[in-house]
C-alpha cells in the first residue's frame, strides 16, 4: 500500500495539517477523529459534510473514527434522536465499529476534573443566575465584572458543588464557573459555567445526575479522554479553541488533541439551523423529521437521495477555511447525474387527459417493447400494453396552440412514445362547463415504433398510459419549503429566529399533491424507497412508509432540468 504521506497534491488544508503532523512525529501512530453529534435532533445535509469528512479522513490514513454523541443537555435530548443519527451514518456507509461513545460515559470523569478545577482554585460555584451571569459578562467592547461569589474559598466551593450534586439546592439557583479571565479579549473565557443544576430525566443515565456538565467543557475532554488526535470542528468553534485548551491543560488530562476548524456547510435556500428545523417539527409545518420536504438525511432519504449523490456532493464543494455558500442546484446535479446514470425510466401521465383511438380494434392489446434505461446498455427492454384508450398529460394538448407547439392539437399528428403516430380528430367537452373531458384520435398501423413504414416525420413524441391497465397513484410535487433562508452560524442563525415568523415564511405551494395519477402497469412491482425517472417529468421515489397503503405515493425526487449545470459552464457557480 502507497504511504499516504508520501502523496501530498490535490490536498485540502486539513490533510495538509494531518501530513504534516505524521512527518513531524506530532501524531504518533494512526489518526483518531471522531464525530460527536448531540442528540437533540435529526441529522441535516450539513452533518454530512462533517460525517464524510471525519470518517473519511480516518478511512484515507487508515485511522479510526469515533462516534460520540454529546448528551449533556437531558432537556432537549431523546433516544429517538440517538437512533435516527445512526440510522443516516449507517446509510450514508460509515461504520463506527465499536467504538460507540456518549459524554454520559464520562460523566464521573467530568466531575472529577472539576473537582481537581477547584482544588486548584480554577473554579468557584457562583450563586448568580443565568440573566446577571450574562449581564456580568461583558460586550466584546467592554470588559466582564467579577462575581461576588468569585473569591469562595477551596473548602466552600468544594463543600457547595458536592451538595450541588447531593440535590441539596434548586435549579438555577448555583452554577460551577471556570476562574479564568473577566478581562479577557475572548468573552468565551470570562469564568464560563462548567456545571448547572438541571433536574431532567436523561436518555441514559436516568435520574442519577441533577447537575449536568455544559457542553464546552464536556467536548474537548471527552475528546482527550477518547485519545483523539484531530478533533475537525466548524468555524463557530474557532473561539472556543483557548477554552477547549485551558480545560485540557488545568484538568491535567494526558492527552492533548489537535483541533482544526473548516467551513460549515451552506446551501442557497436552505435552513439549516436544528433550532429552526425543530420548530417547523414541533408547530406542524411539516409531517416529521422525515418530510421530504426537509433538509434532514432522514427527509432527504425518504424523498429519493441516495448516499452516493450525497457523497459526492460532499467531496465536490471541498473543505475550506472560510465560510461560503454553495448552490441548492449542485446538490439537486449530483443526485440528478446519480439517477441518470441508474433509474428505471418508466411512463406516468400526472394530469390526465383520455384519449379514444376510434379506429384501434376495442377488445385489441398490444405489448410494445421499449428500453429501461438508454444510459445503461445492461438495464434492457420491458413490455408495456397498449390499447383503444390511452391517457396524456393535459398539458401535452392545447386547441388553439401557438407557434412551435409541437404536441397534441386538432388534426395535428405525435408519436406516442414506443408505439404509434395519432391525430387529434375531434375534441369532447363537458357542456355545462366547456371543459375538455376526452380527445377522440386515430392511429396509423403503419406507423409502429421501430418498425415505421408510414413515412411521416412528427416533431412530437409523448408519454402515454394504456387507461385499462393503468395504476392509480398518488405522487407529491415539491418546492422550496420557506420562500427565503438565511445562512450563518448557529448564533446567527438563533438571532434570526428571534424575528422569525415560520407562518410569514413557509411556502404556501412547497409540496402539491395529485391524487389522480395514471402509472404504467410495471410500477405494481414496485418496492417501497424505488427510484424511476417519469419520462418527461423528473425522477421519483416511492415512498418508504407505503408498505401498507393500496393507492401507491410516490415522490419527487429533482426535475430532469439541470440549472446547475448552466451556471458551471456559465462560470456562475461559486465553485
Amino acid at each position: 500500500m502507497d504511504n499516504p504521506v508520501e502523496k501530498n497534491t490535490g490536498l485540502n488544508f486539513i490533510q495538509h495539517i494531518i501530513e504534516e503532523d505524521m512527518k513531524s512525529g506530532r501524531t504518533v501512530g494512526s489518526i483518531h477523529t471522531r464525530f460527536p453529534p448531540e442528540p437533540n435532533g435529526y441529522l441535516h445535509i450539513g452533518h454530512a459534510k462533517s460525517i464524510c469528512l471525519n470518517f473519511g479522513l480516518a478511512e484515507q490514513y487508515q485511522g479510526l473514527c469515533n462516534l460520540r454523541f454529546d448528551d449533556t443537555n437531558p432537556s432537549k435530548e431523546e433516544t429517538e434522536y440517538v437512533d435516527s443519527i445512526m440510522e443516516d451514518i449507517r446509510w450514508l456507509g460509515f461504520d463506527w465499529q465499536d467504538r460507540l461513545f456518549f459524554a454520559s460515559n464520562y460523566f464521573e470523569d467530568l466531575y472529577r476534573f472539576a473537582v481537581v478545577l477547584i482544588k486548584k482554585g480554577k473554579a468557584y460555584v457562583c450563586d448568580l443566575s443565568s440573566e446577571e451571569i450574562r449581564s456580568y459578562r461583558g460586550t466584546l467592547t467592554e470588559p466582564g465584572k467579577l462575581s461576588p461569589y468569585r473569591e469562595r474559598s477551596i473548602e466552600e466551593n468544594l463543600d457547595l458543588f458536592a451538595k450541588m450534586r447531593s440535590g441539596v439546592f434548586e435549579d438555577g439557583s448555583k452554577t460551577l464557573r471556570a476562574k479564568i479571565d473577566m478581562n479577557s479579549p475572548n468573552v468565551n473565557m470570562r469564568d464560563p459555567v462548567i456545571y448547572r443544576i438541571l433536574r431532567s430525566h436523561h436518555h441514559r443515565t436516568g435520574d442519577t445526575w441533577c447537575i449536568y456538565p455544559m457542553y464546552d467543557y464536556a467536548h474537548p475532554l471527552s475528546d482527550a479522554l477518547e485519545k483523539i488526535t484531530h478533533s475537525i470542528c466548524t468555524l463557530e468553534f474557532e473561539d472556543h479553541r483557548p477554552l477547549y485548551d485551558w480545560f485540557i491543560e488545568q484538568t491535567e488530562v494526558p492527552w492533548k488533541p489537535r483541533q482544526i476548524e473548516f467551513a460549515r456547510l451552506n446551501i442557497t435556500k436552505t435552513y439549516l439551523s436544528k433550532r429552526i428545523l425543530r420548530a417547523l417539527v414541533e408547530e406542524g409545518w411539516v409531517e416529521g423529521w422525515d418530510d421530504p420536504r426537509m433538509p434532514t438525511l432522514s427527509g432527504l432519504r425518504r424523498r429519493g437521495y441516495t448516499p452516493e449523490a450525497i457523497k459526492t456532493f460532499c467531496d465536490r464543494i471541498g473543505v475550506a477555511k472560510s465560510n461560503s455558500t454553495v448552490e441548492k442546484e449542485m446538490l439537486e446535479h449530483c443526485i440528478r447525474e446519480d439517477l441518470n446514470a441508474h433509474a428505471l425510466r418508466v411512463m406516468a401521465v400526472l394530469r390526465p387527459l383520455k384519449i379514444v383511438i376510434t379506429n384501434y380494434p376495442e377488445n385489441q392489446v398490444e405489448w410494445l417493447e421499449t428500453e429501461n434505461n438508454p444510459e445503461d446498455p445492461t438495464a434492457g427492454t420491458r413490455k408495456i400494453p397498449f390499447s383503444r384508450e390511452v391517457y396524456i398529460e393535459e398539458t401535452d394538448f392545447m386547441e388553439e396552440p401557438p407557434k412551435k407547439f409541437f404536441r397534441l392539437s386538432p388534426g395535428n399528428e405525435v408519436r406516442l412514445k414506443s408505439a404509434y403516430i395519432i391525430r387529434c380528430d375531434e375534441v369532447i367537452k363537458d357542456p355545462l362547463t366547456g371543459k375538455i373531458t376526452e380527445l377522440h384520435c386515430s392511429y396509423d398501423p403503419s406507423s409502429k415504433s421501430n418498425q415505421d413504414t408510414s413515412g411521416k416525420k412528427v416533431k412530437g413524441t409523448l408519454h402515454w398510459v394504456s387507461a385499462p391497465h393503468a395504476i392509480r397513484g398518488e405522487v407529491r410535487l415539491y418546492q422550496d419549503l420557506l420562500l427565503d433562508a438565511p445562512v450563518g452560524t448557529d448564533q446567527e442563525d438563533e438571532e434570526a429566529k428571534k424575528s422569525f415568523s415560520i407562518q410569514e415564511m413557509i411556502r404556501p405551494d412547497s409540496r402539491e399533491i395529485l391524487k389522480e395519477c395514471y402509472l404504467e402497469p410495471s410500477l405494481s412491482e414496485a418496492v417501497p424507497g424505488a427510484k424511476y425517472q417519469f419520462l418527461r417529468q423528473g425522477y421519483f421515489c416511492l415512498d418508504s412508509k407505503n408498505t401498507a397503503k393500496e393507492i401507491p405515493i410516490y415522490h419527487q425526487i429533482v426535475t430532469l432540468k439541470d440549472t446547475w449545470l448552466k451556471l458551471e459552464k456559465s462560470g456562475k457557480s461559486n465553485l
